[in-house]
């Protein structure tokens, strides 16, 4: 017997073939595209690219497919959990496995978030982005970002339990709160520490990304990067949204009372399995969208295809095609500088190709200032 409030969510899922079925297969759908996929990135960056050439752009790419490949791993132990309809890896497997998958959902939105900022910074504050946009900063950023999901994700920790369900059949791993206000702390604090403030964030930068670049040369030098991280950002958003909309009726189902709280429950109880599924596919979409956004460089490039898009390094390969030069306009490498270069040089900034850098108006080359 457990005292836990609202006990065995996962009753639904289990007892449900539909849920149950339908749960295995987007599990084995995210599992075989995002394992191989996120690998490939992890390879490319690491095996593939020079220490050197790798960007601001290419660590945080790495990170986030380091974050998604750790949750995909864990998806064969939900998989036997739906297929054996009961967990039996034991306690210690049952905190662990959601610790980490809680820890890399942090992870992830927090990575996503800086990509948003780094890109706004490059277009609105283009001086300001190139004085800061060095990747010793970033490796600590990063660092800190880990750190925080690390903490934040300890509630999932602490509160989750293998119970059995009231039936006797089954033993199920799923959070146990004892009273409604630690249920309603847990998930007000996941949803809007890896939700509502990370994209109102998100949402914040890409207003003012498209308030400067109205009317400048944005469609004619390209943007594949930039409209890559937003398909990131949107589609992060449309497979997260449900699980924490689950997130906010199960709160709400803990705040009302009488037949509310009862129907409440049932949808939250309902959803549970379908928004959960969704949320694991999140970590496999990111490899798909970068294979689209490389277009014709997976035929010039072949395997390299994820160093030549991140990198623009076609130099290394012994001809540069017309896809190679056309990404040699859309780098990665000195992203910000070329965006903000854009920007500025419509405010009477120009750019100073031997330097290498921007030159405020009215200040002459250094060629032009020694002689």
């Amino acid at each position: 017997m457990n005292n836990c409030l609202h006990p065995s969510s996962n009753v639904t899922l289990l007892t449900s073939s539909v849920s149950s079925v339908t749960g295995t297969v987007f599990l084995l759908l995210a599992a075989l595209i995002g394992l191989p996929g996120n690998f490939f990135v992890v390879w490319s960056i690491l095996w593939k690219m020079k220490p050197s050439r790798r960007s601001v752009t290419c660590l945080l790419v790495l990170n986030l497919a380091v974050a998604d490949g750790a949750v995909l791993l864990l998806t064969p132990f939900f998989i036997l959990f739906l297929t054996f309809k009961t967990w039996f890896f034991g306690l210690a497997v049952c905190k662990g496995v959601y610790y980490i998958c809680c820890v890399n959902m942090y992870a992830s939105i927090f990575i996503i978030t800086l990509m948003s900022v780094d890109r706004c910074l490059a277009v609105s504050r283009p001086y300001l982005s190139q004085a800061i946009r060095k990747k010793r900063l970033v490796v600590k950023i990063l660092a800190a970002l880990w750190a925080a999901a690390v903490l934040l994700a300890a509630p999932a920790f602490a509160y989750r339990h293998l119970l059995t369900d009231p039936l006797g059949k089954w033993q199920i791993c799923e959070p146990c709160h004892a009273t409604p206000g630690l249920a309603t702390f847990h998930f007000t604090l996941e949803t809007v520490v890896a939700f509502v403030v990370p994209f109102a964030i998100i949402v914040g930068c890409y207003s003012t990304i498209l308030v400067h670049l109205r009317g400048q040369r944005w469609r004619r030098r390209g943007a594949r990067t930039g409209k890559l991280i937003a398909a990131v950002v949107l589609c992060f958003a449309a497979l997260w949204v449900p699980y924490h909309v689950v997130n906010v009726l199960q709160v709400a189902s803990n705040v009302a009372s009488g037949r509310v709280a009862e129907k409440l429950a049932h949808a939250w109880k309902a959803g549970r399995a379908g928004a959960t599924a969704l949320a694991f596919l999140s970590s496999s979409i990111n490899p798909v969208l970068y294979v689209f956004a490389a277009g014709d460089l997976i035929k010039t490039s072949g395997a390299q295809f994820i160093a030549q898009f991140f990198e623009g390094a076609s130099g290394e390969l012994p001809k540069k095609s017309p896809s190679q030069r056309d990404l040699d306009k859309d780098t990665v490498v000195g992203e910000g500088m070329e965006i903000g270069r854009w920007g500025a040089e419509g405010k009477g900034a120009q750019w100073d190709g031997v330097a290498g850098q921007l030159k405020p108006p009215g200040q002459d080359p250094p060629e032009a200032a020694s002689s």
